[in-house]
């Protein structure tokens, strides 16, 4: 399958070059949206009004509110504040490197594996370690046991392997979802470049809004697991 390159991988490492080093274009988009982000919410802060709130700035609380109710609801009373600020993190890069893939001249991060790896490897270790500060490491373990304390060195093997695969399928459902969305918007904008890429782009655009929000609550669902598992 041949394989596409955003417009920035070539002058990128022309540059690099000079310096011996080698830059993936994964990690070129990723250091945009990284860029971007660092760019436009210092600018949005700037502009901030409480008793005049610009369009943009609605869009942004709403979102914050939005975050904060999920958090509430599923994590638990207190938790809107705790961990709004990774959940935001994965919500803002996530839907950012999505949103790239309507760009035909760039690539969407989240298309790449290791990318989304990283990603679901991030909210692995963060709910873990939630979960073991929350607890305590005795107590956390526990609950990997299960209630029958004949069978409970199975069911930590068991429990330890759902939680590792969890990894995998956080990792592999963002990357297999925007990589096929991308793939088809490409393909339909060579067919038929003028009316059918508009419906597409609509599409992928509710595409990347959907699998924000599905890695997002999935990582809440597992906080919410960590911070409130009980003793058995």
């Amino acid at each position: 399958m041949e394989h596409h390159y955003s417009i920035l991988y070539g002058p990128v490492n022309a540059l690099a070059k000079k310096f011996g080093i080698y830059i993936p274009d994964h990690v070129i988009m990723a250091l945009l949206v990284l860029l971007i982000s660092l760019i436009v919410f210092p600018l949005i802060t700037r502009r901030l009004s409480k008793d005049d709130p610009g369009p943009l700035q609605q869009v942004l609380e709403l979102l914050v509110q939005g975050l904060k109710g999920l958090l509430e609801d599923i994590v638990g009373h207190g938790a809107g504040n705790r961990f709004l600020h990774i959940i935001g993190a994965f919500t803002v890069f996530i839907f950012l490197s999505n949103i790239l893939g309507q760009f035909y001249f760039l690539q969407p991060p989240t298309a790449n594996v290791n990318v989304t790896f990283a990603l679901s490897l991030a909210a692995f270790l963060y709910y873990n370690f939630v979960g073991i500060r929350t607890q305590g490491p005795i107590k956390y373990l526990k609950h990997f046991m299960g209630p029958v304390l004949l069978i409970a060195p199975l069911m930590f093997v068991i429990e330890l392997i759902g939680h590792f695969a969890r990894i995998l399928s956080l990792g592999m459902r963002l990357f297999g979802n925007i990589t096929g969305e991308h793939t088809a918007t490409g393909i339909f904008m060579g067919i038929f470049p003028v009316l059918l890429p508009w419906a597409m782009q609509a599409l992928g655009i509710f595409g990347a809004t959907l699998q924000t929000f599905v890695f997002i609550m999935l990582t809440m669902v597992y906080i919410g697991g960590a911070v409130t598992a009980e003793e058995h």
